[in-house]
């Protein structure tokens, strides 16, 4: 028997996590419970609910309210060059690793912003290895994925941006990469050519090519042990040997069996070489 509101409220996330999962096929179930119970309340607060249970109610019954707490849960902060330093660094190690293989390809898993992705693209374009690399760019929730290929920047973050950019290493101004798209910025539709769009699940899916490059920023943190290992194991299945990860929220990186593998070129920030 339950014996506290702490364990009432626990138990009450598990079966709406499982609710979630039976109705919309988003499997949240292998996250760590309080930073998914902190986007939760704020989603209560938002929608005047008192209770994880009327949560549950409203989801099942309205499709609406289901595909609004989807992106809530989804949603994670996003910022442009948000790491300079570890952008100078892939700068570097990208420059020579792509150069050697003729059809390179990219994979950003988990996008939930622009932010995600178009950093990358004007890395390469000022690389010059733009043309010859394909970008996957994947993510379970359809609608930020959607929103996050619109290339939509806030304003009041382009001064911060700006400086961000300058500092990973970029070559010209960032608003070169930038036009006006009904009175906000948004990043040149060049610049999305060569990426390709998809839902994917990382608590469900396969691997489903092989990747130069997996970049999978600010998401293993949310995870717990049992879904971060099966991510770990699916980014090792799609490198091939000398391909780069791009992660951060590894705690303990020489202890899991799969970073094992990788030679850290930037442990701090989260850069590694696959080496067997």
């Amino acid at each position: 028997m339950l014996d506290s509101a702490q364990e009432l409220e626990g138990l009450e996330i598990d079966l709406l996590l499982e609710g979630i999962f039976q109705r919309f096929g988003h499997d949240f179930r292998g996250y760590r419970r309080e930073p998914l119970r902190r986007k939760l309340l704020g989603f209560m607060r938002a929608d005047g609910l008192a209770t994880v249970s009327a949560v549950q109610d409203r989801m099942l019954h309205d499709a609406a309210t289901g595909i609004r707490l989807l992106r809530a849960l989804s949603l994670r902060p996003a910022a442009l060059y948000g790491d300079p330093g570890h952008f100078r660094v892939l700068r570097a190690a990208l420059g020579t690793w792509l150069r050697s293989r003729p059809t390179p390809r990219i994979w950003i898993a988990e996008c939930v912003a622009p932010e995600d992705v178009f950093g990358l693209v004007i890395l390469l374009l000022e690389e010059g290895l733009h043309d010859k690399t394909q970008i996957f760019a994947t993510g379970a929730n359809e609608t930020l994925l959607q929103e996050a290929a619109k290339g939509r920047l806030s304003a009041s973050r382009l001064a911060d941006y700006e400086r961000n950019y300058v500092a990973s290493g970029g070559r010209r101004t960032l608003r070169e990469y930038l036009r006006d798209s009904g009175g906000e910025p948004a990043f040149e539709p060049r610049l999305a050519t060569n990426i390709t769009w998809a839902q994917y699940n990382l608590a469900t899916d396969a691997s489903f090519n092989e990747f130069e490059l997996i970049v999978c920023r600010d998401t293993l943190a949310e995870f717990g042990p049992g879904l971060k290992r099966r991510t770990l194991q699916l980014f090792h299945e799609s490198l091939p040997r000398f391909g780069l990860l791009s992660v951060n929220g590894i705690e303990h990186p020489e202890s899991d069996p799969f970073i094992a593998g990788y030679a850290a070129m930037e442990r701090e920030t989260g850069l590694y070489r696959r080496i067997v």
